[in-house]
């Protein structure tokens, strides 16, 4: 497989680019305290007395191969794991360091998800956090600590070694955590090349402080520019990590309607979920999950390999296209007639996507009218989808001011 590093037409990068949706966990020793990944740090726990949790914790509740069919069956095609975040307790096993799961309860966690992934045929991506609250040489460079700061960074490319040579095929290596320096001072290209070699075809994120392969917008949707592969990646609710406090969860219709605005803006979705303590996921989360499953299920091919669209977004919701197709993801209230602007193509049928239902329409210069949508209630609803068949790849008008 050829890799064109940064270059949104290689090889290597089509897959990731037609699944358009993926699992971020965010899960740790953190978890079991239930107050958010950061919580080492705005706590400002002492190193030993965070090593005291970090090593008692066992999430006996744990199942990988669960957490693989609920992200399936949500329709999701990749996912991505923390194996080490902010707080530097690892959950594989190292020749390191023995601050990890192997060493206090004797599993490899990270060994067991990817033997999940890869009997599912689900394509595994490891999240790695460049900072290290625990590690005593993490900060050494705004010391002036220059034996320190090469301490630590063979300590990272040994653990970023490990995580590719250990666990098989790794679709993706997720870097956090590196504002700390500039790609320079994390030797990230050095770095970012032994990863190449050892796992050929890896897609890389942009947060090593060198572009790579993909930006990675936070809780928010920030399109690139168009020879510019971007994921942003989202919470269901206000929090990456389990925080039993947080009950601000966005509705499935609202999730569902950043994923259409995502993938017509050519991005993908990387939407978290944060286990509890014992490995558990909360009954929030499942029940997203599973309806948002639902709804991929009779509209995932508005989604599944879609492109930028070249319309603006309508008052009805967004648009997503494939090929000669043009799907209205319709997540505003319109009643039974949409309008949609700028369609420069002839329209050749309208249908409802889930039922494959005929829709009358009426084509005018650049306005398109559907008629006879069917009595839809919104409020904390999902979307309804209408796919327009067109002839030939879909074109727009110029703006109109």
């Amino acid at each position: 497989m050829e890799t064109r590093v940064g270059d949104i037409t290689s090889p290597h990068m089509q897959w990731w680019l037609d699944a358009k949706f993926g699992m971020f966990i965010h899960w740790g020793a953190y978890s079991e305290l239930a107050r958010g990944e950061w919580v080492m740090n705005r706590e400002r726990w002492p190193v030993a007395e965070y090593e005291a949790v970090a090593c008692a914790w066992n999430p006996e509740r744990y199942d990988p191969r669960e957490w693989v069919r609920m992200a399936q069956d949500a329709g999701m095609r990749y996912l991505v794991c923390t194996t080490k975040h902010h707080d530097g307790f690892c959950l594989f096993g190292s020749e390191h360091n023995d601050y990890n799961s192997v060493a206090t309860i004797g599993r490899d966690l990270m060994a067991e998800l990817a033997e999940a992934c890869h009997e599912a045929d689900m394509p595994l991506g490891f999240y790695y956090s460049l900072k290290d609250w625990h590690h005593p040489d993490y900060g050494a460079a705004h010391r002036g600590d220059d034996a320190g700061q090469a301490r630590f960074i063979e300590y990272t490319q040994g653990l970023v070694r490990e995580l590719c040579s250990n666990y098989g095929k790794v679709a993706i290596l997720w870097y956090d955590g590196g504002g700390a320096h500039d790609g320079e001072g994390w030797h990230a290209d050095e770095m970012n090349a032994m990863v190449r070699e050892l796992q050929p075809g890896i897609i890389i994120n942009d947060r090593s402080r060198v572009p790579e392969d993909h930006d990675t917008p936070e809780q928010h949707i920030r399109a690139s520019s168009p020879d510019r592969a971007w994921e942003t990646c989202m919470t269901m609710n206000g929090s990456w990590g389990w925080h039993a406090g947080d009950s601000q969860w966005k509705s499935t219709g609202e999730l569902i309607a950043t994923l259409a605005r995502v993938n017509s803006l050519g991005g993908n979705l990387l939407l978290n979920v944060g286990p509890m303590g014992d490995g558990a996921l909360p009954a929030e989360s499942i029940q997203r999950l599973r309806e948002i499953g639902d709804w991929m299920d009779l509209h995932g091919e508005s989604i599944y390999g879609t492109r930028r669209s070249p319309f603006e977004w309508g008052c009805f919701g967004f648009t997503t296209v494939k090929g000669s197709a043009a799907y209205l993801q319709i997540t505003k209230p319109v009643g039974q007639e949409l309008i949609v602007g700028m369609v420069k193509n002839r329209v050749l049928s309208a249908t409802l996507l889930a039922t494959g239902e005929a829709l009358d329409f009426e084509q005018r210069e650049d306005r398109l009218f559907i008629r006879g949508l069917p009595a839809m209630a919104y409020h904390n609803q999902l979307s309804t989808v209408v796919k327009l068949q067109l002839e030939g790849e879909p074109e727009v008008y110029p703006r109109w001011l």
